[in-house]
């Protein structure tokens, strides 16, 4: 007997073969396998003529989709057909949440077996949670399956409703989302904080005092029995002091004038306070806490936390990495109380084990917390594994082991000291036991530093004592705005919402980016001018898209539907249709809405108009426009920048300086592509005033003369190549400054400076040096030599080659490149493989139309073209939302954007 298992990638195909008798065969499906068309050619043609192609569901048939096969997955579908046929068993084993629940759905109505079809869930791939799902098969879960079509529906319905009408209110190409917009909209909100935010300025004391030869720090707290103003009494949204509080706000005048009344007199400890401090470890990680934790701890995005989680499942080290609870098995807690006694000790278990309680909103997705896999688990550097797997295995090993652990004790000391009319106090902390913190210290990547770190040891102090103060300096502090979201935070915010499941966090805030709705400003997000624009129009017209409430809302119903709650139909209708549904909403509001006042943002302190325009944002003002560089957000439009933008666009700017030989005037402009210095102005002639852009990290202020000269007379001429003889210059170019060999016929030859080189001092031994370093692709650390030479393509004897590149490892071929499929190592990939990629990518031969996909699925359904522009904006706005088939071996690791 045969049986056919069916998961997502073949690495998960290749690990669950390691514990499946003879007799299975296992095969991949590359993730989805049918999906609602992502442009116009999907739609087949039978459907193009009606109404709701555009849409691609066919609303008055109770809101049936039109599913199409991708053209990269034609062949897969095929090969999946053909196994069938040698099976007498059919078993499903794709990931146990929604998604996977609906990729098995539509396998089995894409294969319409005549044989036995179960499922198989697991939330590990080990030997015993195979052998135990093996006999625990189900059949797949209808509610779950309508749970998640409605998802994708309601996600097609928003985006392809409001996005036609954004194109023609705000500019062409914009799209909404049902869940992406109200993440625009939280960090929208954020920026609209800052900018209305205050800073207020208050002062205070720190000491230095000295006991038994020991020095530490003493901070003012009271004055003359009144509490001093700390940061804590101002209000954090607006900066100002919170009303009615009755504090002593000291300025620096008054600060000044204290610390003189205090010099020379003497101090004495008036109390001293003991406090025992118990902290208990964190459950171990979801979805959410594993994304906000890789982001702080190892600076990865959503994204890459996901895509590295998603390795990690399908070879077996983890569980699965979509879940929204807490719980651990109780083979998990032995075998993490195992791992505990065995390396730290005995004393460090907790006297119980622990178990935890989910508390998030609406959890629903996998069983169990994410933990390493097995009934013992594996220590990071039993693993093998190398760089970010290993980072991410190591922090999940660390948590979950953590968790096990007794808490740490700590004595809390707090010593009050007197001084004339002045209060002061100095706290210490004493670690008595670290317990848990032996082994994880949430944000650190070193628990043995952080616990140093968290320790402040005082002298030994009693009431009465009088320690000599050493220095006496007045601080001077300011009220800071809120802080901006990083995706560790707005993960956070989602999750405490509700909105959104951990399937589509990471999809959510890759497509917020991805759209140039927000940038990325170190670690922080920024919303752009598109942003506050669209949130805009969205709030004043369709609020309830908006609100966090109403989305919340809304995934509960989801939730609902998958327990067979809440009927998915009618709920369907009553969004979409009749005299309040969206639908009509839009139909209505397309005549209210007025383009220009759409395309016009409000920002806080300005006094002129921003709008968006056709080529971007731009101010309208008295003095006339002028455009907004493309990197200016609106966190940084302040009045002088504007004020400058509008010279530069009149030709009234203001000199920085002269140059010392010509005389001529140098400018310190903003451009497109940032700011820049000039060296005179246009000629007559129409020759062009020599430019230079300013080093990354330099501001317009800090702009002298000096520095302005040196960067119009690049490219410095350094010398001649001692072995080629060929010309070496220092430049500063787009992407920075650089090193260029000039050979001649012979070429050119580029190599970046360095973090610690200055364009306009490098010497030129140090050129030499950094030509000879091999030289590293953009974006990638690596030669251009291949990372694998696999070998040669069977149709032209070309050589197969994989790279590394910016966006990750891809295969080449003459001009042909492919991205490694998600789930797959850079060993996986076969000759045979690379070949089947290289294939999916060519461009598809003209006559074969997508009637024939149409009949290849099978079924009724289908989806939409763009309204009008060809579907431009349509393949935007489906390309994230669809993001499982954007590569032919798309998996769990990014779920459809919402």
């Amino acid at each position: 007997m045969t049986t056919l298992v069916i998961v997502e990638s073949p690495t998960k195909a290749r690990t669950i073969s390691k514990f499946l008798p003879n007799g299975y065969q296992v095969v991949a499906s590359m993730g989805h396998v049918r999906d609602l068309p992502s442009s116009a050619d999907e739609i087949p043609a039978e459907f193009k003529k009606e109404k709701w192609s555009n849409l691609g569901i066919n609303v008055a048939q109770d809101f049936e989709p039109l599913y199409v096969i991708p053209k990269d997955k034609k062949k897969i579908v095929q090969e999946l057909k053909t196994a069938l046929k040698n099976a007498d068993e059919l078993i499903l084993a794709t990931d146990e949440d929604r998604e996977g629940e609906s990729i098995s759905w539509h396998l089995l109505q894409l294969l319409k077996p005549r044989v036995p079809a179960k499922r198989m869930v697991f939330h590990e791939i080990t030997k015993e949670a195979i052998k135990k799902a093996l006999s625990n098969c189900r059949e797949i879960d209808e509610d779950v399956v309508h749970a998640q079509e409605t998802r994708r529906i309601l996600d097609r319905l928003v985006g392809y409703t409001v996005s036609p009408l954004l194109w023609k209110k705000v500019s062409f190409g914009l799209s909404a989302g049902r869940v992406q917009s109200v993440a625009v909209r939280l960090v929208v909100n954020k920026e609209r904080q800052r900018r209305a935010f205050r800073t207020a300025e208050y002062w205070d004391l720190k000491a230095v005092l000295q006991q038994v030869k020991t020095d530490f720090e003493a901070k003012l707290m009271t004055l003359d029995g009144v509490k001093v103003a700390t940061g804590a009494d101002f209000d954090p949204n607006t900066g100002q002091l919170l009303a009615g509080k009755k504090v002593a706000l000291l300025d620096g005048a008054a600060a000044e004038k204290l610390k003189a009344d205090l010099q020379d007199k003497a101090w004495m400890v008036a109390n001293l306070e003991e406090k025992p401090v118990t902290r208990k470890p964190s459950p171990p990680f979801t979805t959410s806490t594993m994304q906000q934790e890789a982001n702080r701890k190892l600076r990865l995005s959503a994204r890459d936390t996901m895509r590295t989680a998603q390795k990690l499942y399908e070879q077996g080290y983890i569980t699965y990495m979509r879940t929204d609870s807490v719980h651990l098995s109780a083979e998990a807690i032995e075998a993490a109380r195992s791992c505990v006694e065995q390396m730290y000790g005995a004393e460090y278990l907790s006297p119980q084990p622990r178990q935890y309680t989910t508390k998030s909103k609406g959890a629903q997705e996998a069983h169990e917390a994410i933990r390493p896999a097995g009934s013992t688990f594996q220590t990071p550097k039993q693993t093998g594994l190398k760089e970010r797997e290993l980072a991410l295995y190591d922090m999940i090993w660390k948590r979950t082991v953590a968790c096990q652990m007794a808490d740490a004790r700590q004595t809390q000391v707090i010593v009050d000291i007197q001084v004339e009319k002045a209060g002061f106090r100095s706290s210490g902390k004493r670690i008595d036991f670290p317990g848990y913190l032996r082994a994880y210290v949430e944000g650190s990547d070193d628990p043995d530093a952080a616990i140093e770190d968290q320790e402040i040891i005082l002298p030994a102090l009693k009431k009465g004592d009088q320690p000599t103060c050493k220095k006496l300096d007045a601080i001077d502090h300011q009220t800071q705005p809120p802080a901006r979201y990083t995706e560790a935070s707005l993960v956070k915010t989602l999750e405490s919402e509700g909105i959104g499941r951990p399937s589509t966090y990471a999809s959510i805030i890759g497509t917020i980016i991805d759209r140039g709705y927000v940038m990325q400003q170190s670690n922080a997000l920024v919303p752009t001018f598109t942003a506050f624009a669209v949130t805009a129009l969205l709030e004043n017209h369709f609020h309830e898209l908006v609100d966090v409430g109403f989305t919340a809302r809304m995934e509960q119903t989801l939730d609902d539907i998958s327990t067979g709650g809440t009927a998915w139909l009618p709920y369907l209708q009553k969004f979409y249709l009749g005299d309040d549904g969206l639908e009509t909403q839009v139909k209505a509001k397309e005549t209210q809405i007025d383009a220009t006042t759409a395309r016009t943002i409000e920002l806080e302190n300005l006094d002129v108009k921003i709008k968006i325009g056709k080529f971007g944002a731009y101010i309208e003002s008295e003095q006339g426009n002028a455009s907004i560089p493309t990197d200016l957000t609106p966190a940084d439009l302040a009045p002088e920048t504007i004020e400058l933008l509008l010279k530069q666009k009149s030709g009234e700017m203001d000199v920085l300086g002269y140059h010392p030989e010509t005389g001529e005037p140098i400018y310190a402009k903003l451009g497109p592509y940032g700011p820049y210095v000039q060296l005179g102005v246009k000629t007559e002639d129409g020759k062009k005033p020599k430019q230079s852009s300013l080093p990354k990290g330099v501001q317009m202020a800090d702009v002298t003369v000096e520095l302005a000269v040196g960067l119009l007379a690049l490219p410095r001429k350094l010398g001649e190549h001692p072995e080629t003889g060929g010309k070496l210059q220092a430049a500063l170019g787009r992407f920075g400054p650089y090193i260029l060999h000039d050979q001649g016929k012979d070429g050119k030859e580029y190599r970046s400076l360095k973090a610690t080189d200055d364009v306009l001092t490098v010497t030129f031994e140090r050129a030499v040096a950094l030509l000879a370093e091999p030289k590293a692709t953009r974006g990638g650390r690596k030669t251009k030599e291949p990372l694998r030479k696999l070998g040669v393509h069977p149709t032209d004897n070309e050589p197969i080659n994989i790279f590394e590149g910016p966006y990750g490892n891809y295969i080449n071929h003459g001009k042909v490149n492919v991205g490694i499929p998600e789930g797959e190592t850079l060993e996986d990939i076969t000759l045979e493989t690379a070949v089947t990629l290289l294939a999916a990518k060519q461009p598809a031969k003209k006559g074969r139309g997508t009637k024939t996909a149409a009949k290849t699925t099978g079924t009724k359904k289908t989806a939409p073209k763009a309204t009008g522009a060809k579907a431009t904006a349509k393949k935007t706005t489906t390309k994230k939302v669809a993001a499982k088939k954007t590569t032919t071996q798309k998996i769990a690791a990014e779920k459809p954007a919402s």
